[in-house]
């Protein structure tokens, strides 16, 4: 049960769709990423649009899933995706489209409560990610304030 859910989730990231993104959910999960954390469905929705905005052919491709251990489901993934919009930072600051290509290894667990994901906690490398968007930590710093 928990692993169909977690593929039902991969499925709806990669269609993009939304929906059935959410109706993985319970209606107040808790979605933590490097980015910030989603509580709820209407958080949880903004986030993934955020994340669509910014790499409309975003993918993730699972290459370990941990197999010993049910709940919470942890999976290792490799995400693609073309920066071709707006990337918001935790602190509110956008990085404009670049249009370059990323290529970011990641895990996440998720914790699943009668049927819907409870807490679900992803992470990765935000240096390997904004590296590969042409910038160091120092050019972060350079990009204006909201």
């Amino acid at each position: 049960m928990y692993w169909d859910l977690k593929h039902r989730l991969a499925d709806a990231v990669n269609a993009h769709d939304v929906p059935g993104v959410l109706a993985c959910y319970s209606r107040d999960a808790v979605y933590v990423t490097p980015c910030g954390v989603a509580e709820g469905h209407d958080q949880i929705r903004w986030m993934y649009e955020q994340l669509f905005r910014a790499f409309p052919d975003f993918h993730a491709a699972a290459w370990f899933e941990l197999g010993d251990c049910d709940n919470p489901a942890v999976t290792e993934w490799t995400y693609t995706g073309t920066h071709d919009g707006p990337f918001l930072l935790p602190d509110g600051r956008e990085i404009a489209a670049t249009h370059r290509r990323i290529t970011v290894r990641a895990t996440c667990s998720a914790h699943v409560t009668e049927g819907k994901i409870d807490s679900h906690r992803e992470y990765y490398d935000q240096l390997e990610l904004f590296s590969q968007l042409g910038f160091g930590l120092l050019e972060l710093d350079r990009i204006p304030a909201p």
